[in-house]
């Protein structure tokens, strides 16, 4: 029965099991990145806004400058931007290693307005409270900002999980595997409606799984 109604799928398994594996790399890989470098440019957007505790217009001027601009650009002209930075980090512009750096690049300045956004809930009576309490900056930072907005980051960072997956299947249209690069090279070009359906499919399923996974962290923190 499902060699009837898949017979395409059946007959390419062993490239959508590694079209799969290679997806779950880019995701894994550039999301702990792109969070690494995300979460604190974030941290910074915050503590340097105006009135804030490192109230710093200079430097926040900066840095909102440049993550609005890697934000606005599109994803396929900023994996054609920087092959130069992509060769220099990985060693090549193409398949999994050459889609990580663009997916990072692309990614963390979503994640740095995300946490920005999360962190902005944190109430201001807290911060000022331990601000008169003496707390350092770098305590108020690690002990009562991160602490006090750490769901709602997870949140963020799930959101911007999400996203990393419409930007791998981007590319796999400029030949950087995985699941994109799938559903172009045996189903779109073999008019293959079969594989379609379930490139899709799984790449729904992955979406599900990562909101799933991040609801369920979201309140358990929240409690």
């Amino acid at each position: 029965m499902l060699q009837q109604l898949m017979p395409n799928v059946i007959e390419y398994s062993a490239e959508l099991g590694k079209a799969f594996n290679e997806t779950m790399i880019m995701i894994s890989v550039s999301g702990l990145f792109a969070s690494l470098i995300g979460i604190p440019v974030g941290v910074m957007l915050l503590v340097f806004s105006k009135d804030h505790i490192c109230d710093n217009k200079l430097v926040y001027s900066i840095v909102s400058k440049i993550v609005n601009t890697l934000r606005s650009i599109p994803f396929v002209v900023l994996i054609a931007a920087i092959p130069g930075l992509t060769r220099m980090i990985v060693g090549t512009t193409i398949g999994v290693k050459g889609a990580i750096v663009p997916l990072v690049v692309a990614s963390f300045p979503f994640i740095a307005r995300q946490v920005e956004m999360a962190l902005l809930k944190v109430d201001r009576g807290i911060i000022e409270a331990y601000e008169a309490m003496g707390f350092s900056t770098w305590k108020i930072i690690t002990k009562v900002i991160l602490v006090e907005g750490r769901k709602d980051i997870i949140l963020a960072i799930t959101v911007s999980l999400i996203s990393l997956i419409g930007y791998s299947a981007i590319t796999g249209t400029v030949g950087g595997g995985g699941l994109g690069d799938f559903a172009i090279r045996y189903g779109y070009q073999y008019f293959k409606t079969d594989i379609m359906i379930v490139t899709i499919i799984i790449i729904l399923l992955l979406v599900y799984l990562i909101q799933g996974v991040g609801d369920f962290i979201y309140k358990k923190l929240a409690h």
